[in-house]
């Protein structure tokens, strides 16, 4: 399948291991020039190598995005070291391990910060640039939890802000011809994520996990996200304003999955 996005430039945050490494491993294989982010110097060294170095037009960039104004320190390095992305992926999440639903609004912040202000503040970089071009596609990587009660209650409030950030935005901008979409991933395995530990420390937990809340009694692997995410940032995505796209293996348990507008 011809995705028609060869020769152009991406942007992974989040991009050094686990799904983001995925998505950026794709893209490179379609023919696109990957620039990401990672707040670890070994990891987007190892990652850089994989994709081909510097020589294939990749490009790694070691930040903490949650930091004040990194976002926008980060975008001015891309533009100025690496070029324009005409893709973007936000990638960056995580529970940050606060669990409990009274915990103090510090820790609601945190949250917010990392699953959602720092993707706004990405996209404000470069939808400008897009609109300029009249070309854009940006997928924000959300959660199963924003559409149904699944994890911490901080956790799922912003990830189903984010979804709606994702829908709502998108109208804004496919105008400019800019789509924006979101992909929600199921329970995922990777090597320094959530449920390797789980794994190491309550192998009985995970079991029970996943046979009472998934479909195919295992955990999806990054292999399986980044297809879906890579056809989000193709041309042939043009429909796909606004699509909240589930990629789960069956572990939802909603009936309201939205696609399209």
């Amino acid at each position: 399948m011809e995705l028609g996005i060869k020769g152009k430039k991406a942007l992974v945050t989040g991009g050094a291991t686990g799904i983001g490494e995925a998505i950026c491993a794709e893209l490179a294989r379609e023919g696109v020039q990957v620039a990401f982010t990672s707040r670890h110097p070994e990891s987007v060294e190892r990652t850089l190598a994989k994709l081909g170095g510097r020589a294939q037009g990749h490009y790694g960039l070691v930040c903490d995005i949650t930091l004040e104004g990194e976002p926008q320190r980060m975008a001015q390095r891309v533009l100025a070291e690496f070029g324009e992305p005409g893709i973007v992926v936000n990638n960056v999440g995580d529970t940050l391990s606060i669990t409990d639903p009274l915990c103090p609004i510090s820790d609601w912040r945190r949250v917010f910060r990392l699953n959602l202000e720092v993707h706004i503040e990405t996209n404000n970089c470069f939808i400008p640039l897009m609109r300029q071009r009249r070309w854009g596609r940006i997928v924000n990587i959300s959660a199963g939890a924003s559409m149904e009660n699944s994890g911490p209650v901080p956790y799922c409030s912003i990830k189903a802000a984010y979804s709606a950030y994702s829908r709502s935005m998108a109208r804004v901008l496919a105008p400019d011809n800019i789509v924006m979409s979101a992909v929600l991933p199921g329970v995922v395995f990777t090597e320094s994520g959530h449920w390797a530990k789980v794994m190491r420390e309550r192998p009985e937990h995970a079991a029970k996990y996943l046979a009472d809340r998934t479909v195919l009694n295992r955990f999806g692997r990054p292999e399986e996200i980044s297809p879906m995410v890579v056809l989000l940032c193709s041309e042939l995505a043009s429909f796909c304003v606004g699509s909240i796209v589930p990629v789960e293996g069956g572990q939802a348990r909603h009936y309201f999955n939205f696609d399209g507008i």
